[in-house]
């Protein structure tokens, strides 16, 4: 189940998760981890992703809401 939207923000803007994980201080295989959906950055981490790709943090969460009327 997809709870983030991490890699999809990364490709909309043309960043790589290498560059992410430089900014954030954390390694690549964590920054990989959060954009695969195999593990969920805390709410401090993804403030700070999104401070970092100057998006609104709401971008980077999926809207369970629109999953769960669609039928996904």
């Amino acid at each position: 189940m997809e709870l983030n939207r991490i890699k999809a923000i990364l490709n909309e803007k043309g960043v790589k998760q290498t560059w992410l994980a430089e900014k954030l201080g954390k390694s690549f295989s964590m920054v990989n981890a959060y954009s695969c959906n195999r593990r969920q950055p805390t709410l401090e981490v993804l403030n700070r992703i999104a401070d970092i790709l100057q998006v609104n943090v709401k971008e980077l969460l999926v809207d369970n809401n629109k999953q769960n009327n669609n039928g996904n």
